[in-house]
């Protein structure tokens, strides 16, 4: 077996694989965005309020949390082909569930059945892009994030438009699943169908080796933690940014999450050419000064041209972290998928929590800029700790750079 991160010829195979699993981010972006933007209706239905709505989607996603513990073991005992596939089935087949739904049962079950194999899902097809990436001489990892991006804005423009046109949510959602479960069709039949294993150590080696996966696993986490913390903050309060603080029009306001998110969308298309360039772990620090200077210039700016701004910067540059920690908690030595389970449950656990403290800062005497830089300024600190500490660790793709 070749070093991890070390280019090998890329065969037909391989590219086969590639589309197989470029195809798989896309659907995986386009399955929730086909119905969160049709959650007022599926709140009439069966009928509960705002607050019970958000109890049965935290349950739902609580849910969803056991997927991290239950993948690694999973991709362990059939694979990563097998588990990729057998969960996407099972996610797009839940999706009719939520138009169907009359009552909060059958809505919890279906969300639940759908966030509980996204993650299984998604452990496994950034295990099997990451092999692939590593194979390259242009490593792919954050286009295919970037593919995932693209799938949640056609999924969630497809449903804003059937929603204006009157199309039943059955209707819709049955489409949905059906136009899905053929490209899991397609996906099935390119993706790589014998996993990468890691090299055993020695067995004198093995009790540091052991202390630093614990290590590596923890900063893991917390890292996913970090991630989905400036991630969430930056796009779910960036239009009351500018309407509670500077006094933008709903208009207006609403052209924060579109900042951020075009600023996302150029990082994570332009990342891997980046990372080509200059090195993986010379990309992380750059990442982190770019998103620092958005992310002070979106909280503290009192010009609202100036904070668009810094919303487009900060999202080119948290762009390339969850690719990058996706990437680098593959090719954690040991169990296959451990690392990645460890990483999605630090990033879900926290975005339970984080909308919570953010509002009641926000409540409190302090401008929603300043609440959002609290939170998300410490977040960036954090990361240069963690890649510092990385450095003293054997946590899988430190120090590897991958040549263009």
């Amino acid at each position: 077996m070749t070093e991890p991160g070390a280019p090998t010829e890329f065969g037909a195979a391989d590219r086969r694989a590639l589309w197989s699993v470029a195809v798989q981010f896309f659907v995986n972006g386009a399955v929730f965005a086909s119905f969160i933007p049709r959650l007022p209706e599926i709140r009439e239905r069966i009928g509960v309020s705002l607050d019970t709505l958000g109890f049965l989607i935290t349950i739902a996603l609580v849910v969803g949390l056991l997927g991290s513990v239950a993948a690694s073991p999973l991709i362990e005992r059939f694979g990563t082909r097998a588990v990729l596939v057998g969960g996407a089935f099972v996610l797009v087949a839940s999706v009719p569930l939520i138009g169907v739904a009359t009552v909060p049962l059958v809505f919890v079950l279906g969300y639940g059945l759908m966030a509980f194999f996204d993650v299984v899902v998604d452990i496994a097809m950034n295990l099997q892009g990451s092999w692939l990436s590593a194979r390259r001489h242009m490593p792919v990892m954050n286009r295919l994030h970037g593919l995932w991006s693209f799938g949640t804005v056609i999924g969630g423009l497809v449903a804003a438009r059937l929603a204006a046109a009157g199309v039943s949510l059955a209707a819709h959602l049955t489409a949905v699943a059906v136009i899905l479960l053929a490209s899991v069709v397609f996906v099935a039949r390119g993706l790589l169908r014998t996993d990468e294993h890691r090299a055993v150590p020695p067995a004198e080696t093995r009790p540091a080796r052991d202390r630093s996966m614990r290590l590596g696993l923890v900063l893991l986490a917390v890292s996913g933690g970090l991630a989905v913390t400036v991630e969430i903050v930056s796009s779910d309060w960036a239009a009351f940014r500018l309407s509670e603080d500077l006094g933008a029009t709903a208009g207006f306001a609403g052209l924060g999450y579109v900042a951020f998110t075009v600023g996302m969308t150029v990082g994570r298309l332009g990342g891997d050419f980046v990372q080509s360039l200059i090195g993986n772990e010379p990309m992380f620090r750059l990442a982190i000064i770019v998103s620092t200077l958005g992310l002070a210039g979106a909280g503290f700016a009192p010009n609202r041209w100036i904070v668009l701004a810094g919303y487009t910067i900060a999202g080119v540059g948290i762009a390339t972290f969850f690719p990058k920690l996706y990437d680098d908690a593959a090719q954690l030595p040991g169990r296959r998928g451990a690392g990645l389970g460890w990483m999605s449950a630090g990033s879900r656990i926290t975005g339970l929590v984080v909308p919570t403290v953010v509002g009641v800062l926000a409540a409190s005497r302090l401008s929603v800029g300043t609440a959002t830089a609290l939170v998300t300024l410490p977040c960036a600190a954090g990361f240069l700790a963690i890649a510092v500490a990385r450095r003293h660790s054997d946590l899988a793709g430190a120090g590897r750079v991958r040549a263009g």
